[in-house]
């Protein structure tokens, strides 16, 4: 596999946008003026960014607490092995599901491998999901899955991507 190499524009980019777009109604005008490119120079070199995977995707994340969604419930599924990936294609792609992932067992005290995380505005909201989720799943794969659990998160931790510091 080659490497995948940032050019000097690509590195301002990334520094300019790894925090977050400005909250104005213009944020990739605002991000171009910064760096002193065009907005369609901007949008044109994210494509190519995207391309070779100088970077995966640019996505929006939201703060769940502060839009009402306080109950967050990582699902935990035993799926058979045979079946985990295209369950885990499957479940990944539900508008519910905001990660999901697959990690080795743990035997004979951790069972699961299949790891899907879920907001809801209460617990009960988060478990009533869950078993619409489990209902269609089996329902689509038969026998796939053995066992499923949910974990609540009980703290609240700063989550960030990695950051690459501006060399000037």
């Amino acid at each position: 596999m080659r490497p995948v190499i940032a050019d000097d524009l690509e590195r301002r980019i990334i520094v300019a946008t790894q925090g977050g777009l400005p909250l104005v109604p213009d944020p990739w005008g605002a991000v171009a003026a910064e760096l002193g490119v065009s907005p369609e120079d901007l949008l044109a070199r994210i494509g190519s960014m995207l391309e070779r995977g100088v970077i995966r995707r640019i996505g929006a994340v939201p703060n769940h607490y502060a839009i009402g969604y306080t109950a967050n419930g990582m699902s935990v599924w035993d799926i058979r092995d045979e079946a985990i990936d295209v369950v885990g294609e499957w479940l990944g792609s539900l508008p519910a599901v905001t990660h999901c992932y697959r990690r080795p067992r743990r035997l004979p005290d951790w069972p699961y491998n299949l790891f899907a995380m879920v907001h809801g505005r209460s617990h009960e909201a988060v478990r009533d999901q869950l078993d619409e989720i489990a209902a269609h799943l089996e329902s689509l794969f038969p026998s796939a899955c053995r066992a499923r659990d949910v974990l609540f998160s009980s703290a609240i931790l700063k989550k960030t991507g990695l950051r690459i510091r501006d060399a000037g």
